[in-house]
């Protein structure tokens, strides 16, 4: 019967069910993760110094993130422009026998309606920057098919084309006042396909265009931050009753404003003026990139977010949207462009336990834009600072005192 002596000199003391608030704060550093496992720091799992026990709430207190982010890059699919050169110059019809045009034109000829793939390089561009970019990789991506078809047909002539440059009539200028961009060619008609099917199509082999998580209007490849639509912007036609001109003064292509003229070709001792081709992008241009990010915790989701509209039987059907319940624990605006760091606090960002946590010691977090690429911040570190508010039980103390 001894081993059912359950008397103790230690009794329980009853608990008084009232609770003392206690504040506790946790900084996390990106890189304090397991690099190896989680090589990206916009996607990790961490554990926590201790356990946090009765948790009744936890807030995003403060944070610091890096801005040297790429607002274009591949993983982003904003790299990418599509275009055809739908008339290219004859040199015949104006009386010109010069063998290296005349294999520039059957080149082109014999590539009309396909189209040409112009990719920039990932970072953060001001607007000069992208127009010199874009002016180059147009003329690069037309020098991938001239190029090897005079090689093929007559090598002889390649080191007088490489001496000119190569294929170099396609110029793009940004108007610093009406703040658009504006896409020329000096000698060929094209077309800015924006519509073409590449920018959606999972098959499309050469992997320049990778498919968004997410559909989307506004963030489906590069056109949309220059300027564009999904409609394809087609071209005008100049001879010289002016050639396309900024009326505010020099800009730094042609003095006096004129941005786009013919090169000076010569027949017979004539000079002869061409038709120049261009076009000028319907919005202005944006290259700030994703106003926002969001910020997803395991568990402590709180934030319902809307998806892009789709028209498809359940959203004609129902009253019902394609929106995510409880996708995101913060929303966190960008405030600022590369190359600086921005620093908050205060965010109303929380998420309240009814009944409390019992115990939290590690925490699942992911960076993403809303159209759920994740962000990303290179090898740049960064903080944020979580605040734990716990409830500690306090023992009854309901005695008496008396004197001696």
């Amino acid at each position: 019967m001894s081993r059912m002596n359950v008397a103790t000199n230690h009794p329980l003391i009853p608990n008084s069910q009232q609770y003392m608030v206690v504040d506790q704060y946790v900084s996390i550093h990106s890189e304090d993760r397991n690099i190896d496992k989680y090589p990206n720091s916009s996607e990790f799992e961490i554990e926590l110094p201790q356990d946090y026990c009765n948790v009744q709430s936890v807030t995003l207190n403060s944070w610091t993130f890096p801005a040297n982010y790429n607002v274009f890059s591949f993983s982003q699919n904003n790299t990418t422009l599509i275009f055809e050169i739908t008339k290219p110059y004859n040199p015949t019809d104006y009386g010109i026998t010069d063998p290296t045009l005349l294999l520039i034109s059957d080149a082109l000829y014999g590539y009309c309606g396909k189209p040409f793939i112009c990719s920039i390089g990932d970072g953060y561009y001001t607007p000069d920057q992208m127009t010199t970019e874009l002016t180059n990789r147009m003329n690069l991506a037309v020098n991938t098919i001239v190029r090897p078809y005079i090689q093929a047909n007559n090598p002889g002539l390649l080191p007088a084309f490489d001496l000119a440059g190569g294929y170099t009539q396609f110029v793009v200028a940004y108007n610093q006042v009406g703040q658009k961009i504006w896409f020329g060619n000096k000698s060929d008609q094209f077309v800015i396909t924006n519509d073409s099917a590449l920018y959606t199509d999972g098959k499309f082999t050469t992997g320049i265009c990778p498919k968004h998580i997410l559909s989307s209007f506004t963030n489906w490849g590069l056109p949309p931050y220059l300027g564009f639509t999904r409609c394809s912007a087609t071209t005008f036609e100049s001879n010289g009753n002016p050639y396309p001109t900024f009326y505010y003064g020099d800009t730094m292509y042609v003095p006096n404003g004129v941005w786009l003229s013919p090169d000076q070709i010569h027949s017979n001792n004539n000079t002869i003026n061409i038709p120049v081709y261009y076009l000028e992008c319907p919005y202005k241009i944006n290259l700030l990139g994703h106003p926002y990010f969001y910020m997803e915790i395991a568990g402590m989701n709180t934030i319902d977010e809307t998806s892009p509209y789709q028209d498809s039987v359940f959203t004609s059907t129902t009253n019902q949207t394609n929106g995510v319940v409880k996708s995101a624990f913060a929303k966190l605006a960008v405030p600022t462009t590369p190359v600086t760091q921005w620093f908050d606090g205060g965010s109303p960002s929380s998420k309240v336990y009814n009944p409390p946590a019992e115990r939290i010691r590690k925490i699942s977090l992911r960076l993403r834009y809303h159209d759920g690429t994740l962000v990303d911040f290179n090898s740049f570190p960064y903080s944020f600072t979580l605040h734990f508010k716990m409830l500690l039980p306090q023992p009854n103390s309901n005695y008496k005192t008396f004197s001696p």
